[in-house]
């Protein structure tokens, strides 16, 4: 029985310094990759094995009414994060809104079975400890792969204790309902994500690459509140007091000295050459600087811009 152990043991060892072999092309944000794809192997095989028969099973058992209800259950038990969270980052206004959410599904929703309030115009937030922290200047730390929880950070993983005790479920007592609720709650999340890890395993070449990208931009979208995102598009408009773009002005400006342009002659004759100042009409030629109209039907130059055009729109 103890060599049985022990030889348990050396290969739990070995598995672990394989997953932690030198990495041919490492990323900065994770470090400790080698570590990180043996866990993500790990919790991978548990999820094929344990999580995903038993979601299927749940999904099987109730109907789509009934996993909708225990969603919105937990969802307006995840409205107490967003609650707690946005008053820690000063979101005044996001935090009313959280407060009024969770009152009206509480109240009128049966205890958040039913979701009242995304119709009424209330918008669902989301945050955690770990966002807190983020918002606060806390560096995210090296990217961390956790047995069972799956990707998270340093940052993040101390964040988990902080929404330890932001979560009304652990007060609950006895302790054995407070951990059935949270199994359910692990469930029903596995089963509303069958078809994404489907899609996943289906579309992704390297799946721990994929999902800890996403992992990162998700976090990274959640703290910045979305700005990095609206930053990165382009303005094609010009800033004008009523809001409009302004329109490119195709006319000639008028001489310095206020005097009217000369009249355009007409279709198909040659300019006629300027008179000149001393009266002599035999001895003035005509300048060499302005060209003959163009007679009609004649291309516009390339340069020309073409009024009510966008530039690089085709």
């Amino acid at each position: 029985m103890t060599s049985l152990r022990t030889s348990a043991a050396l290969a739990a060892g070995a598995v672990t310094l394989a997953g932690c072999a030198t990495v041919t092309n490492p990323n900065p944000a994770d470090p400790i990759e080698g570590f990180n794809r043996t866990m993500y192997q790990i919790n991978d095989t548990v999820d094929r094995a344990v999580l995903t028969p038993v979601a299927k099973g749940y999904r099987f058992v109730l109907p789509q009414p009934a996993r909708d209800s225990v969603t919105n259950f937990f969802s307006n038990i995840g409205d107490v994060y967003n609650v707690v969270n946005n008053l820690l980052q000063l979101e005044i206004t996001a935090a009313a809104q959280d407060l009024m959410r969770l009152t009206i599904n509480t109240v009128f929703g049966v205890g958040g079975l039913v979701d009242f309030a995304t119709p009424a115009g209330l918008p669902k937030h989301s945050q955690d400890f770990g966002v807190t922290l983020g918002k606060w200047g806390v560096p995210p730390g090296p990217y961390l792969v956790l047995p069972i929880l799956g990707p998270s950070t340093i940052r993040d993983t101390a964040g988990l204790v902080g929404n330890m005790y932001i979560d009304p479920t652990t007060y609950v007592n006895p302790a054995w309902v407070s951990y059935t609720l949270y199994g359910v709650r692990v469930v029903n999340t596995r089963a509303n994500l069958l078809d994404a890890s489907d899609l996943l395993a289906a579309a992704a070449l390297d799946p721990y690459s994929f999902t800890r990208d996403a992992y990162l931009q998700r976090r990274r979208y959640l703290i910045s509140g979305g700005a990095a995102g609206k930053a990165a598009l382009p303005n094609y408009e010009d800033e004008t007091p009523g809001g409009k773009p302004a329109l490119p002005n195709y006319e000639e400006e008028a001489p310095a000295s206020g005097a009217s342009a000369a009249p355009m002659p007409a279709s198909g004759a040659a300019a006629a050459p300027q008179a000149p100042a001393s009266g002599d009409m035999t001895s003035a030629p005509t300048p060499a600087s302005a060209p003959a109209a163009a007679p009609q039907g004649a291309p516009l130059p390339l340069h020309v811009p073409i009024p009510g055009s966008l530039p690089f729109k085709h």
